[in-house]
C-alpha cells in the first residue's frame, strides 16, 4: 500500500465524508466511497442527540447567527452565560453535527477540486441601484425534530425579494441547480453572487449562469459579509419563524417556510426600503422599466 493511500485511509471518517463529491459525474458516489473506505449510507447519517443536546444546539444556532466568528471555546463561554453546562469538546462536536464552523482566515484543511473554477468577487464598493442588477444565493441548515435539512434561496439585492427557494435532506447539487433554474425562468440578473461551496463552483451550477450570459461573482473565503443580504434573510427567517415553531418534519418545514417567504416578500416592511415590501419595490421597478422601454 502506498504512503498516499495509507494517509488517505487514516483520515477521520467525517473528513473523508466531506471529500465525497456528490455532483461528480466522472466518478460515481459508490466508487468514491469505496476508494475512501466508507459506506455510502454514512454520507446521509446524522448523529443522534439527546434532549439536552437538542436544546444546546438551538442556542448554538442563535448565537452563531449573531456571532459567526465564534468557534467552540467562545461558543462554550456564551452557553455558560445561558446556564448550559458543556465542554469545549462537546460544543465542537455539536457544531460539527450542525455543519457550521467559525468564519475566520485559516490554513486550508481540505483538498481543493482543481476542476472547479473560482470566480473573482465583483461587488466590492459597488452601489446597487436597480432590480435584477445583483442576485445571490446561499444554503443554511434547519433543525427538525429528529434530523437536519438544508434550505437554499435566491435573493435580489435591490428589492430584497426572495426569487426562489428549495429544501433538501442532503447537500446534493440537484436542489441548488433546481432553485437556480426556477429563479431564471422569467428574469435574470446582471451579476450572480455565491460563496465558494463546491455546489456553487461546480460546472453544473456555473454553466447555467454562463449560458444565460450572467456574470458570476464569488465571495472571498470566510467573508460572510460579502453576501450580507441573504445572511440577513436567514436571521429573519430563523428568529421570526423557525425558532418559534420548531418544525417537526420536512412537510411541516415546507409549509411554514412557504408561508413565511410569502409574508416576507409581500407583507414584511424593511427600513432599508423606506418601509416598503420587497414585492412592491420589485414590481414598481419592473413597471417603471417597461414604461421607459415603451417611450424609447
Amino acid at each position: 500500500m502506498t504512503g498516499l493511500k495509507k494517509n488517505l485511509l487514516s483520515l477521520p471518517y467525517n473528513t473523508k465524508k466531506n471529500m465525497v463529491e456528490l455532483s461528480n459525474n466522472k466518478i460515481s458516489i459508490s466508487r468514491q466511497t469505496k476508494l475512501l473506505n466508507i459506506s455510502r449510507s454514512f454520507l446521509y447519517y446524522t448523529e443522534k442527540t439527546n434532549n439536552k443536546d437538542e436544546k444546546i444546539m438551538w442556542e448554538i444556532d442563535k448565537i452563531y447567527l449573531e456571532k459567526p466568528f465564534y468557534w467552540a471555546r467562545r461558543m462554550r463561554k456564551e452557553l455558560e452565560l445561558l446556564w448550559y453546562n458543556t465542554t469545549r469538546h462537546k460544543t465542537a462536536k455539536m457544531m460539527k453535527i450542525m455543519w457550521i464552523e467559525a468564519i475566520y482566515p485559516k490554513k486550508k484543511t481540505s483538498i481543493p477540486n482543481k476542476e472547479h473554477k473560482k470566480y473573482p468577487y465583483l461587488l466590492r464598493n459597488k452601489k446597487i441601484t436597480k432590480v435584477n442588477e445583483v442576485w445571490s444565493t446561499d444554503i443554511t441548515y434547519i433543525k427538525l425534530a429528529k434530523w437536519w435539512i438544508y434550505l437554499i434561496a435566491v435573493i435580489d439585492w435591490y428589492s430584497r425579494k426572495i426569487i426562489s427557494w428549495k429544501l433538501s435532506n442532503t447537500m446534493d447539487i440537484s436542489f441548488c441547480t433546481e432553485s437556480l433554474k426556477e429563479s431564471l425562468e422569467n428574469y435574470k440578473p446582471e451579476i450572480f453572487n455565491t460563496d465558494q461551496w463546491s455546489q456553487f463552483t461546480s460546472s453544473k451550477f456555473t454553466w447555467i449562469l454562463e449560458e444565460k450570459g450572467v456574470q458570476i461573482s464569488m465571495d472571498w473565503v470566510w467573508r460572510c459579509l460579502d453576501n450580507i443580504y441573504i445572511e440577513r434573510f436567514w436571521r429573519s427567517l430563523k428568529y421570526e419563524d423557525i425558532f418559534i415553531k420548531k418544525y417537526e418534519n420536512m412537510l411541516e418545514a415546507h409549509k411554514w417556510i412557504y408561508k413565511y417567504i410569502e409574508f416576507y416578500n409581500k407583507n414584511r416592511i424593511h427600513q432599508s426600503l423606506d418601509y416598503n415590501y420587497p414585492e412592491k419595490v420589485w414590481l414598481e421597478w419592473l413597471q417603471k422599466q417597461e414604461k421607459e422601454l415603451e417611450i424609447n
